[in-house]
């Protein structure tokens, strides 16, 4: 996901995600995972704010030392 400048610290992202997991749990998922870059500060922070825990790099990003992996059960 990504916001542009402009429009930051508005509350989208947080908003986006906030739908994301609204429909993940319409599916009937447990848990969401996602990646983000180690640089992106700001989204980690959001992340973490709404309840993701980092995680081991999985999949494609086993191994990557920029990645971040992380986990919320929803």
């Amino acid at each position: 996901m990504f916001v542009s400048e402009d429009h930051r610290s508005k509350g989208i992202a947080h908003k986006i995600l906030e739908e994301l997991e609204v429909w993940s749990k319409e599916l009937n998922h447990t848990s969401a995972i996602l990646e983000t870059s180690f640089k992106l500060e700001n989204a980690i922070a959001l992340y973490k704010k709404v309840g993701y825990e980092i995680i081991p790099n999985y999949g494609q990003y086993t191994g990557v030392e920029t990645s971040i992996c992380m986990k919320k059960i929803i």
